[in-house]
């Protein structure tokens, strides 16, 4: 792997890419750059399901360790979980294992500052440039000043406690369908939504260490919406492997996205008064219609590049509590400090209760423009992106859809492919816009 650190911490096939002997490495450079100035040297340490996840734990643990700092061990819980206790419990750090959404055979790790927040850039190439340096020469303590490893017996029970008061109403009258996709979320979410007084139907829940995310969950809402209209429920929810974001269902079975989600919450909190600087963040991604939808409320809306971590570097740099993505990975900043698909499920939940209305008509507050996407490979994506062509091509196609659409082209980040999306009302119309964009980024 030619650079470790991605937009989301580090990545790649268990024991292959993402070794035992890198995650050694990544524990120890991790707890020596991230408990220096007076940080506490106890880290926390938490993960998913996967069966990968125990022999990267043991590296993790081992890594750390040996610096001379502290693990405090949480087991299975979402990733916001890690974040939110990490703060709460005054650790120098917090790491979780997991690839998310991604297939079983990948794992990752991921690092949080103190404050709960995602390491910025420039700490994480210091532990890359230590973990990868077979000459640094970092501490290796002995006897009573090596790290120990510890516990945190109620972790569980912090979390759950933490998320329930995040709302002021409770659930009762709502029939929930929950897809735990055999991930992190499996025992804290439904236990959640029940404590709060709905009747919950759980559906990939049991988790064996290699089913997560195979064929449920967020990214495979399929059996989710049947089982919503076969159950009579009011809503489904359905979470991804590390339970960082969240979709939904409608009592009809139609897959309301984190757009549609977004929309529903920017109107609620502008409505109580509490939309912080009147403003919602989004991505490039983020569907025409929510702009629309947005901007009919007299709500502003800022844009960023797709990523959770730019989401949130717009929050911070604006003022702003409140953005997230269409895949549903969406941060409520007033509750914790990344993307949490629990809290938010729990404020959309809250929405529902309090307008006395369905997540139907509130889903329909906001008009799903069509998107078609296509990646096109490239030889050299910079000079592709770069070209005058590209730029004159948008506009002229732009020009066609008569502000009845939008056209975005972009590089991939890891891949020699350029993605192109295009948005608007007509599909015939965009997919003779997409063919004839594919056709120039080609002969480019």
């Amino acid at each position: 792997m030619a650079k470790l650190f991605g937009t989301d911490g580090v990545r790649g096939v268990a024991n292959t890419e993402l070794t035992a002997e890198l995650a050694f490495r990544l524990g120890r450079a991790g707890a020596y750059v991230l408990t220096q100035q007076g940080h506490p040297k106890k880290i926390m340490i938490g993960r998913d399901t996967r069966v990968s996840g125990d022999m990267l734990e043991a590296a993790l643990v081992a890594g750390i360790c040996s610096i001379g700092v502290d693990v405090y061990k949480v087991g299975v819980l979402p990733t916001p979980a890690i974040a939110y206790l990490t703060k709460k419990l005054g650790a120098g750090a917090g790491v979780v294992i997991s690839a998310s959404h991604n297939p079983v055979q990948d794992n990752g790790i991921k690092f949080f500052g103190p404050s709960g927040y995602k390491l910025p850039d420039e700490l994480e190439d210091q532990i890359e440039k230590l973990a990868l340096d077979d000459q640094a020469e970092l501490p290796r303590p002995i006897g009573g000043d090596l790290g120990r490893m510890y516990y945190v017996e109620d972790a569980v029970d912090q979390y759950v406690n933490f998320a329930k008061n995040t709302i002021a109403t409770d659930l009762t009258g709502l029939k929930i369908v929950v897809d735990c996709a055999n991930g992190a979320a499996y025992q804290v979410a439904p236990r959640i939504y029940a404590e709060l007084g709905a009747e919950v139907i759980s559906i990939f829940h049991r988790p064996d260490g290699v089913n997560i995310n195979a064929d449920c969950g967020s990214t495979h809402p399929e059996t989710l919406m049947e089982e919503v209209v076969k159950q009579g429920a009011d809503i489904g929810l359905a979470h991804d492997g590390d339970s960082d974001r969240v979709l939904a269902v409608d009592h009809q079975g139609n897959l309301v996205d984190g757009d549609q989600i977004m929309v529903m919450c920017a109107k609620h909190l502008k409505a109580k008064k509490k939309l912080r600087k009147n403003l919602a963040v989004v991505t490039v991604m983020s569907n025409l219609g929510l702009h629309k939808a947005l901007q009919a409320s007299d709500i502003e809306v800022a844009e960023t590049k797709v990523g959770d971590r730019y989401v949130l570097e717009k929050l911070l740099e604006t003022g702003a509590r409140f953005g997230g993505e269409q895949s549903g990975h969406i941060i409520f900043l007033e509750h914790n400090t990344t993307g949490d698909g629990i809290i938010t499920a729990l404020q959309m939940l809250s929405v529902i209760k309090e307008s006395g209305n369905p997540l139907a008509q509130l889903a329909g507050q906001m008009e799903r423009y069509p998107q078609i996407l296509k990646n096109v490979q490239v030889k050299d994506k910079n000079y592709v992106m770069n070209s005058p062509i590209i730029s004159e091509a948008i506009r002229r196609f732009e020009r066609d859809l008569a502000g009845q659409g939008r056209i975005l082209v972009r590089p991939s980040g890891t891949e020699p492919l350029v993605r192109i999306m295009v948005e608007g009302k007509d599909m015939d119309e965009l997919q003779r816009i997409v063919e004839k964009m594919t056709e120039i980024v080609g002969s480019i």
